[in-house]
Protein backbone atom coordinates (compact mmCIF):
# COMPACT_ATOMS: atom_id res chain seq x y z
CA UNK A 1 0.00 0.00 0.00
CA UNK A 2 3.16 1.94 0.36
CA UNK A 3 2.52 3.10 -3.42
CA UNK A 4 -0.61 5.21 -2.97
CA UNK A 5 -1.11 8.47 -2.30
CA UNK A 6 -2.94 11.39 -0.91
CA UNK A 7 -6.36 13.17 -2.18
CA UNK A 8 -4.25 16.18 -0.86
CA UNK A 9 -1.33 15.09 -3.20
CA UNK A 10 -3.49 14.70 -6.45
CA UNK A 11 -3.57 18.39 -7.48
CA UNK A 12 -0.03 17.99 -8.78
CA UNK A 13 0.04 14.90 -10.21
CA UNK A 14 -2.68 15.88 -12.88
CA UNK A 15 -2.44 13.45 -16.35
CA UNK A 16 -0.89 10.64 -13.86
CA UNK A 17 -1.82 7.76 -12.84
CA UNK A 18 -2.03 6.76 -9.37
CA UNK A 19 -3.50 4.74 -6.95
CA UNK A 20 -5.26 5.67 -3.93
CA UNK A 21 -6.79 4.36 -0.89
CA UNK A 22 -9.96 5.74 0.97
CA UNK A 23 -13.70 5.16 2.23
CA UNK A 24 -16.71 5.84 0.04
CA UNK A 25 -18.53 9.20 1.33
CA UNK A 26 -21.23 9.02 -1.35
CA UNK A 27 -22.09 7.60 -4.65
CA UNK A 28 -24.60 7.23 -7.78
CA UNK A 29 -24.88 5.60 -11.14
CA UNK A 30 -26.91 6.18 -14.40
CA UNK A 31 -26.51 2.50 -15.59
CA UNK A 32 -23.50 3.70 -17.96
CA UNK A 33 -21.34 6.24 -15.09
CA UNK A 34 -21.06 5.66 -12.17
CA UNK A 35 -20.09 9.02 -9.53
CA UNK A 36 -18.19 7.92 -6.65
CA UNK A 37 -16.74 10.55 -3.79
CA UNK A 38 -13.80 9.34 -1.92
CA UNK A 39 -12.36 10.77 1.29
CA UNK A 40 -9.02 9.60 2.67
CA UNK A 41 -8.46 11.54 5.71
CA UNK A 42 -7.14 14.38 3.60
CA UNK A 43 -9.45 15.32 1.45
CA UNK A 44 -12.29 14.66 -0.92
CA UNK A 45 -12.22 13.77 -4.70
CA UNK A 46 -14.76 12.18 -6.98
CA UNK A 47 -14.02 9.08 -9.05
CA UNK A 48 -15.71 8.85 -12.39
CA UNK A 49 -16.07 5.10 -13.85
CA UNK A 50 -17.37 4.76 -17.02
CA UNK A 51 -18.72 1.25 -17.85
CA UNK A 52 -17.31 1.16 -21.59
CA UNK A 53 -13.85 1.80 -19.82
CA UNK A 54 -13.62 -0.34 -16.91
CA UNK A 55 -13.78 -4.20 -16.83
CA UNK A 56 -16.98 -5.96 -15.72
CA UNK A 57 -15.41 -6.71 -12.39
CA UNK A 58 -15.02 -3.55 -11.77
CA UNK A 59 -18.26 -2.41 -12.93
CA UNK A 60 -19.42 -5.13 -10.74
CA UNK A 61 -18.36 -3.69 -7.82
CA UNK A 62 -19.39 -0.41 -8.66
CA UNK A 63 -22.73 -1.43 -9.19
CA UNK A 64 -23.11 -4.18 -6.19
CA UNK A 65 -20.70 -3.84 -3.56
CA UNK A 66 -19.97 -0.35 -3.22
CA UNK A 67 -21.90 1.58 0.12
CA UNK A 68 -21.39 4.17 2.47
CA UNK A 69 -18.24 3.86 4.12
CA UNK A 70 -16.77 0.97 2.71
CA UNK A 71 -13.33 1.27 2.11
CA UNK A 72 -11.61 0.79 -1.35
CA UNK A 73 -8.74 1.08 -3.60
CA UNK A 74 -8.53 3.16 -6.77
CA UNK A 75 -6.37 3.38 -9.90
CA UNK A 76 -7.40 5.88 -12.23
CA UNK A 77 -5.93 8.91 -13.86
CA UNK A 78 -5.87 12.51 -12.68
CA UNK A 79 -7.78 14.90 -14.99
CA UNK A 80 -7.97 18.55 -14.19
CA UNK A 81 -11.83 19.73 -13.16
CA UNK A 82 -12.28 23.45 -12.07
CA UNK A 83 -15.56 22.42 -11.03
CA UNK A 84 -14.35 20.69 -8.21
CA UNK A 85 -13.35 21.97 -4.74
CA UNK A 86 -9.98 20.57 -5.11
CA UNK A 87 -9.53 21.38 -8.60
CA UNK A 88 -9.20 17.49 -10.02
CA UNK A 89 -10.94 14.41 -10.34
CA UNK A 90 -10.01 10.84 -10.86
CA UNK A 91 -10.89 8.40 -14.00
CA UNK A 92 -11.13 5.40 -12.34
CA UNK A 93 -9.89 2.34 -14.32
CA UNK A 94 -9.95 -0.02 -11.35
CA UNK A 95 -12.23 -0.15 -8.01
CA UNK A 96 -11.67 -2.83 -5.37
CA UNK A 97 -13.57 -3.06 -2.20
CA UNK A 98 -11.04 -3.87 0.42
CA UNK A 99 -13.68 -3.36 3.75
CA UNK A 100 -17.34 -3.94 3.04
CA UNK A 101 -20.10 -1.50 4.79
CA UNK A 102 -23.54 -2.53 5.44
CA UNK A 103 -26.25 -1.64 4.17
CA UNK A 104 -28.02 -0.17 7.22
CA UNK A 105 -24.92 2.48 8.14
CA UNK A 106 -26.17 4.16 10.72
CA UNK A 107 -24.94 7.75 9.52
CA UNK A 108 -26.03 8.70 5.86
CA UNK A 109 -26.74 11.96 4.04
CA UNK A 110 -30.08 12.79 6.23
CA UNK A 111 -30.59 14.56 9.69
CA UNK A 112 -30.04 13.00 12.79
CA UNK A 113 -31.04 14.14 16.01
CA UNK A 114 -27.79 14.91 18.62
CA UNK A 115 -28.47 12.35 21.17
CA UNK A 116 -28.04 9.70 18.04
CA UNK A 117 -25.14 10.92 16.43
CA UNK A 118 -23.46 11.03 20.19
CA UNK A 119 -24.41 7.76 20.53
CA UNK A 120 -22.37 7.09 17.31
CA UNK A 121 -19.46 9.44 17.60
CA UNK A 122 -16.85 6.72 16.39
CA UNK A 123 -18.94 7.04 12.79
CA UNK A 124 -20.21 10.75 13.57
CA UNK A 125 -16.44 11.48 13.30
CA UNK A 126 -16.20 10.44 9.62
CA UNK A 127 -18.10 13.13 8.12
CA UNK A 128 -16.68 16.96 6.80
CA UNK A 129 -17.83 18.70 9.30
CA UNK A 130 -16.42 16.62 12.42
CA UNK A 131 -13.04 16.55 10.32
CA UNK A 132 -12.97 20.01 9.39
CA UNK A 133 -12.95 20.51 13.49
CA UNK A 134 -10.84 18.12 14.70
CA UNK A 135 -8.25 19.57 12.15
CA UNK A 136 -8.98 23.13 13.70
CA UNK A 137 -8.91 21.69 16.98
CA UNK A 138 -5.20 19.80 15.98
CA UNK A 139 -3.76 23.35 14.54
CA UNK A 140 -4.94 25.02 17.50
CA UNK A 141 -3.23 22.71 19.39
CA UNK A 142 0.13 23.10 17.36
CA UNK A 143 -0.33 27.22 17.44
CA UNK A 144 -0.40 26.92 21.21
CA UNK A 145 2.84 24.80 21.73
CA UNK A 146 4.93 26.62 18.73
CA UNK A 147 4.29 29.88 20.34
CA UNK A 148 5.35 28.89 24.11
CA UNK A 149 8.29 27.64 22.30
CA UNK A 150 8.93 30.36 20.10
CA UNK A 151 8.46 32.85 23.43
CA UNK A 152 11.02 30.25 25.57
CA UNK A 153 8.14 28.63 27.80
CA UNK A 154 9.23 25.34 28.75
CA UNK A 155 6.51 22.35 28.85
CA UNK A 156 5.94 20.75 32.20
CA UNK A 157 4.15 17.72 32.39
CA UNK A 158 2.22 17.97 35.83
CA UNK A 159 -0.15 14.80 37.90
CA UNK A 160 -3.72 13.88 37.27
CA UNK A 161 -3.80 12.28 40.68
CA UNK A 162 -3.25 15.28 43.40
CA UNK A 163 -3.44 15.19 47.16
CA UNK A 164 -4.49 19.35 46.30
CA UNK A 165 -7.44 20.67 44.84
CA UNK A 166 -7.22 24.36 43.15
CA UNK A 167 -10.55 24.93 42.48
CA UNK A 168 -14.12 24.48 44.48
CA UNK A 169 -14.00 21.21 46.42
CA UNK A 170 -17.15 20.26 45.18
CA UNK A 171 -16.44 19.74 41.82
CA UNK A 172 -13.58 17.21 42.90
CA UNK A 173 -13.89 13.25 41.25
CA UNK A 174 -12.68 10.87 44.45
CA UNK A 175 -10.30 7.78 43.99
CA UNK A 176 -8.71 5.68 46.87
CA UNK A 177 -5.35 5.90 46.66
CA UNK A 178 -3.73 2.51 47.49
CA UNK A 179 -3.15 3.19 52.15
CA UNK A 180 -2.54 7.34 51.45
CA UNK A 181 -6.69 7.92 51.60
CA UNK A 182 -8.37 9.98 48.70
CA UNK A 183 -6.70 11.25 45.70
CA UNK A 184 -8.50 13.42 43.21
CA UNK A 185 -8.70 14.24 39.62
CA UNK A 186 -6.99 17.21 38.43
CA UNK A 187 -8.96 20.40 38.16
CA UNK A 188 -6.21 22.14 37.17
CA UNK A 189 -1.94 21.35 36.96
CA UNK A 190 -1.69 25.13 37.97
CA UNK A 191 -0.46 25.01 41.57
CA UNK A 192 2.11 22.35 39.92
CA UNK A 193 3.37 25.06 37.33
CA UNK A 194 3.73 27.70 40.33
CA UNK A 195 6.84 25.17 41.53
CA UNK A 196 8.19 24.57 37.75
CA UNK A 197 8.02 28.85 37.59
CA UNK A 198 10.31 29.10 40.36
CA UNK A 199 12.74 26.45 38.68
CA UNK A 200 12.51 27.51 35.12
CA UNK A 201 10.92 30.87 34.76
CA UNK A 202 8.34 30.44 32.12
CA UNK A 203 6.50 27.49 31.88
CA UNK A 204 2.97 25.76 30.95
CA UNK A 205 1.51 22.62 31.12
CA UNK A 206 -1.37 21.31 28.61
CA UNK A 207 -3.45 18.01 29.59
CA UNK A 208 -6.73 16.72 30.45
CA UNK A 209 -8.72 18.39 33.23
CA UNK A 210 -11.69 17.17 35.29
CA UNK A 211 -14.63 19.07 36.87
CA UNK A 212 -17.51 16.71 38.29
CA UNK A 213 -20.04 19.98 37.84
CA UNK A 214 -23.29 18.94 37.97
CA UNK A 215 -24.36 21.01 34.58
CA UNK A 216 -25.84 20.56 31.60
CA UNK A 217 -24.73 24.09 29.63
CA UNK A 218 -23.32 23.94 26.07
CA UNK A 219 -20.67 25.31 27.53
CA UNK A 220 -19.43 22.89 30.19
CA UNK A 221 -18.09 18.79 29.92
CA UNK A 222 -16.84 16.75 32.69
CA UNK A 223 -13.31 16.08 30.87
CA UNK A 224 -11.58 19.10 29.03
CA UNK A 225 -8.30 20.34 27.80
CA UNK A 226 -6.47 22.93 29.37
CA UNK A 227 -3.15 24.80 28.82
CA UNK A 228 -1.82 26.85 31.94
CA UNK A 229 1.31 29.17 31.22
CA UNK A 230 2.77 29.99 34.83
CA UNK A 231 5.54 33.15 34.24
CA UNK A 232 7.90 34.39 37.15
CA UNK A 233 8.10 38.21 37.60
CA UNK A 234 4.79 39.13 35.63
CA UNK A 235 2.69 40.73 37.73
CA UNK A 236 -1.59 41.07 36.58
CA UNK A 237 -0.73 43.85 33.69
CA UNK A 238 1.68 41.65 32.28
CA UNK A 239 -0.61 38.69 32.68
CA UNK A 240 -3.13 40.42 30.71
CA UNK A 241 -0.73 41.21 27.85
CA UNK A 242 0.56 38.03 27.41
CA UNK A 243 -3.08 36.80 27.34
CA UNK A 244 -4.04 38.96 24.35
CA UNK A 245 -0.93 38.06 22.57
CA UNK A 246 -1.35 34.59 22.69
CA UNK A 247 -5.02 34.31 21.94
CA UNK A 248 -4.34 36.45 18.70
CA UNK A 249 -1.28 34.39 17.67
CA UNK A 250 -3.62 31.12 17.81
CA UNK A 251 -6.85 32.92 16.20
CA UNK A 252 -4.27 34.10 13.08
CA UNK A 253 -2.71 30.42 12.76
CA UNK A 254 -6.08 29.05 11.91
CA UNK A 255 -7.25 31.91 9.55
CA UNK A 256 -3.47 31.38 8.20
CA UNK A 257 -3.52 27.96 7.97
CA UNK A 258 -7.41 26.26 8.14
CA UNK A 259 -9.30 28.45 5.75
CA UNK A 260 -10.77 25.36 3.67
CA UNK A 261 -11.75 23.85 7.38
CA UNK A 262 -13.69 26.96 8.52
CA UNK A 263 -15.51 27.18 4.33
CA UNK A 264 -17.32 23.90 5.41
CA UNK A 265 -18.33 25.21 8.85
CA UNK A 266 -19.62 28.12 6.77
CA UNK A 267 -17.93 30.58 9.96
CA UNK A 268 -18.20 34.03 9.46
CA UNK A 269 -14.28 34.81 9.29
CA UNK A 270 -14.63 38.76 10.08
CA UNK A 271 -15.09 38.37 13.37
CA UNK A 272 -12.05 36.46 13.71
CA UNK A 273 -9.99 38.76 11.96
CA UNK A 274 -11.07 41.68 14.30
CA UNK A 275 -8.89 40.17 17.41
CA UNK A 276 -5.75 41.88 17.66
CA UNK A 277 -4.25 43.73 20.71
CA UNK A 278 -5.38 45.75 22.93
CA UNK A 279 -8.56 43.80 23.94
CA UNK A 280 -11.17 45.40 25.70
CA UNK A 281 -11.00 46.17 29.20
CA UNK A 282 -14.02 46.57 32.30
CA UNK A 283 -13.20 46.19 35.95
CA UNK A 284 -15.41 43.67 37.76
CA UNK A 285 -17.45 46.95 39.16
CA UNK A 286 -17.88 48.53 35.90
CA UNK A 287 -18.97 45.01 33.97
CA UNK A 288 -22.24 44.56 37.80
CA UNK A 289 -22.90 48.41 37.37
CA UNK A 290 -23.46 47.96 33.03
CA UNK A 291 -25.33 44.17 33.73
CA UNK A 292 -28.04 46.16 36.41
CA UNK A 293 -28.30 49.08 33.73
CA UNK A 294 -29.47 46.57 31.40
CA UNK A 295 -31.54 44.87 33.90
CA UNK A 296 -29.46 42.21 35.40
CA UNK A 297 -29.90 41.01 38.52
CA UNK A 298 -26.36 40.29 39.39
CA UNK A 299 -25.29 41.73 42.62
CA UNK A 300 -21.39 43.13 43.39
CA UNK A 301 -19.64 39.78 45.23
CA UNK A 302 -21.78 37.39 42.08
CA UNK A 303 -19.41 35.84 39.92
CA UNK A 304 -20.90 36.50 36.74
CA UNK A 305 -23.21 33.97 34.46
CA UNK A 306 -23.13 32.74 30.62
CA UNK A 307 -26.08 35.57 30.61
CA UNK A 308 -24.08 38.31 32.22
CA UNK A 309 -20.97 37.31 30.00
CA UNK A 310 -23.15 37.48 26.80
CA UNK A 311 -24.70 40.60 27.37
CA UNK A 312 -21.15 42.11 28.10
CA UNK A 313 -19.76 41.38 24.75
CA UNK A 314 -22.77 42.06 22.86
CA UNK A 315 -21.67 44.46 20.27
CA UNK A 316 -18.00 44.03 20.87
CA UNK A 317 -15.99 42.95 18.26
CA UNK A 318 -12.68 42.07 20.30
CA UNK A 319 -12.78 39.74 23.59
CA UNK A 320 -12.94 41.12 27.19
CA UNK A 321 -11.26 41.16 29.61
CA UNK A 322 -13.31 41.33 32.96
CA UNK A 323 -10.59 42.22 36.11
CA UNK A 324 -10.30 42.52 39.77
CA UNK A 325 -13.23 39.83 40.67
CA UNK A 326 -14.33 40.24 44.28
CA UNK A 327 -12.38 38.10 46.63
CA UNK A 328 -15.07 36.00 47.79
CA UNK A 329 -15.87 34.79 44.23
CA UNK A 330 -12.45 33.45 43.20
CA UNK A 331 -9.95 31.10 44.18
CA UNK A 332 -7.53 31.03 47.03
CA UNK A 333 -4.51 31.33 45.37
CA UNK A 334 -5.81 34.58 44.16
CA UNK A 335 -3.22 37.91 44.68
CA UNK A 336 -5.34 40.36 47.52
CA UNK A 337 -5.05 43.52 45.49
CA UNK A 338 -3.66 46.12 47.27
CA UNK A 339 -6.00 49.31 46.44
CA UNK A 340 -8.58 47.21 47.66
CA UNK A 341 -8.31 44.34 49.69
CA UNK A 342 -11.63 43.27 48.97
CA UNK A 343 -10.76 42.38 45.24
CA UNK A 344 -8.36 40.18 44.07
CA UNK A 345 -5.80 41.08 40.80
CA UNK A 346 -7.08 38.42 38.52
CA UNK A 347 -9.09 38.84 35.64
CA UNK A 348 -11.51 36.52 32.86
CA UNK A 349 -11.34 36.64 28.92
CA UNK A 350 -15.17 36.65 27.51
CA UNK A 351 -14.64 36.01 24.22
CA UNK A 352 -17.31 37.98 21.48
CA UNK A 353 -20.20 36.08 19.87
CA UNK A 354 -21.70 35.08 23.02
CA UNK A 355 -19.09 32.34 23.85
CA UNK A 356 -17.84 33.72 26.97
CA UNK A 357 -15.14 32.72 29.34
CA UNK A 358 -12.42 31.08 27.36
CA UNK A 359 -9.51 32.16 30.37
CA UNK A 360 -8.93 32.75 33.92
CA UNK A 361 -5.64 34.16 35.08
CA UNK A 362 -4.20 35.63 37.77
CA UNK A 363 -1.61 36.91 39.70
CA UNK A 364 -0.90 35.11 42.33
CA UNK A 365 -0.39 35.55 46.02
CA UNK A 366 3.03 35.44 47.44
CA UNK A 367 2.49 36.56 50.65
CA UNK A 368 3.07 33.22 52.98
CA UNK A 369 0.82 34.58 55.94
CA UNK A 370 -2.05 35.77 53.57
CA UNK A 371 -1.83 32.58 51.46
CA UNK A 372 -2.15 30.31 54.36
CA UNK A 373 -5.03 32.73 56.18
CA UNK A 374 -7.04 31.98 52.90
CA UNK A 375 -6.48 28.52 52.88
CA UNK A 376 -7.65 28.12 56.31
CA UNK A 377 -11.03 30.38 54.86
CA UNK A 378 -11.49 27.74 52.34
CA UNK A 379 -11.99 25.33 55.13
CA UNK A 380 -8.60 23.50 53.23
CA UNK A 381 -6.47 21.03 54.97
CA UNK A 382 -3.21 23.39 55.37
CA UNK A 383 -0.96 19.67 55.35
CA UNK A 384 -2.14 19.10 51.89
CA UNK A 385 -0.71 22.81 51.32
CA UNK A 386 2.50 22.22 52.58
CA UNK A 387 4.88 21.95 50.18
CA UNK A 388 2.45 24.65 48.16
CA UNK A 389 3.78 26.89 50.55
CA UNK A 390 7.24 26.24 50.82
CA UNK A 391 7.13 28.48 47.38
CA UNK A 392 6.37 31.59 49.71
CA UNK A 393 8.76 30.19 52.23
CA UNK A 394 11.87 30.04 50.65
CA UNK A 395 12.15 32.40 47.83
CA UNK A 396 8.53 34.38 47.11
CA UNK A 397 8.40 35.85 44.00
CA UNK A 398 5.91 38.05 42.30
CA UNK A 399 4.22 35.41 39.74
CA UNK A 400 1.06 35.34 37.22
CA UNK A 401 -0.58 32.71 35.58
CA UNK A 402 -3.71 31.96 33.57
CA UNK A 403 -5.84 28.47 32.23
CA UNK A 404 -7.15 28.77 28.42
CA UNK A 405 -9.86 26.41 27.96
CA UNK A 406 -9.47 24.61 24.58
CA UNK A 407 -12.67 23.33 23.89
CA UNK A 408 -14.17 26.84 24.77
CA UNK A 409 -11.77 28.32 22.23
CA UNK A 410 -12.03 25.91 19.63
CA UNK A 411 -15.88 25.92 19.61
CA UNK A 412 -15.56 30.00 19.41
CA UNK A 413 -13.03 29.96 16.63
CA UNK A 414 -15.35 26.85 14.76
CA UNK A 415 -18.80 29.09 15.54
CA UNK A 416 -20.36 26.11 17.28
CA UNK A 417 -23.65 25.77 19.32
CA UNK A 418 -21.95 23.29 22.08
CA UNK A 419 -18.47 22.35 23.27
CA UNK A 420 -19.28 18.49 22.71
CA UNK A 421 -18.37 18.95 18.86
CA UNK A 422 -15.01 20.82 20.02
CA UNK A 423 -13.43 17.43 20.97
CA UNK A 424 -13.50 13.70 19.89
CA UNK A 425 -15.01 11.54 22.42
CA UNK A 426 -17.01 14.45 24.45
CA UNK A 427 -17.40 13.37 28.29
CA UNK A 428 -20.93 15.09 30.03
CA UNK A 429 -23.01 14.52 33.01
CA UNK A 430 -25.20 12.07 30.68
CA UNK A 431 -22.56 9.95 28.31
CA UNK A 432 -19.77 7.94 28.83
CA UNK A 433 -19.64 5.87 25.86
CA UNK A 434 -18.26 5.54 23.51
Amino acid sequence: MSDSISIRSLGSRVGETVRLLGWIRNHRSSGKIAFLIVRDGTGEVQVVVARHEVDEATWQTVTDRVAYECSVVVEGVVRADERSPSGVELTASRVEVLGDSSNDYPIQLKDAGVDFLLSKRHLWLRTSRQTAIMRIRDEVIKAIHDYFYDHDFVLVDTPILTGSIGESAGTLFETEYFDLGTAYLAQTGQLYVEAAAAALGKVYCFGPTFRAEKSKTRRHLTEFWMVEPEVAWLDSEGNMRLQEEFVTAIVGRVLERRLPELEVLERDTEPLRAVVPPFDRLSYAEAVEFLVSKGSEVTWGDDLGAEDEAILTEGRSKPLFVFDYPKSAKAFYMKENPEDPTTVKCNDLLAPEGYGEIIGGSQREDDLDKLTARIHEEGLPEEAYDWYLDLRRYGTFVHSGFGLGLERTVSWICGLPHLREAIAFPRMMSRLDP
